[in-house]
């Protein structure tokens, strides 16, 4: 996965994260969701990786 992408999913983790602490004294079940939401997230992130890593390994040379 390159730089920008994954500093994409890191920050926007991070971003989710913030609004969902924030959340908490207004309104639980929005950081419950938004909990939710930033697992999806990371998930999100270690299937593209998966996906793309998979994809270089298949376009390399077997010798």
């Amino acid at each position: 996965m390159g730089k920008g992408l994954s500093l994409w999913f890191a920050c926007s983790s991070i971003l989710i994260l913030t609004a969902a602490s924030i959340s908490i004294s207004y309104n639980i079940w929005l950081a419950l969701l938004l909990g939710a939401l930033c697992v999806l997230n990371i998930g999100w992130g270690f299937i593209i990786k998966a996906r793309l890593r998979r994809k270089a390994e298949s376009k390399l040379p077997s010798s």
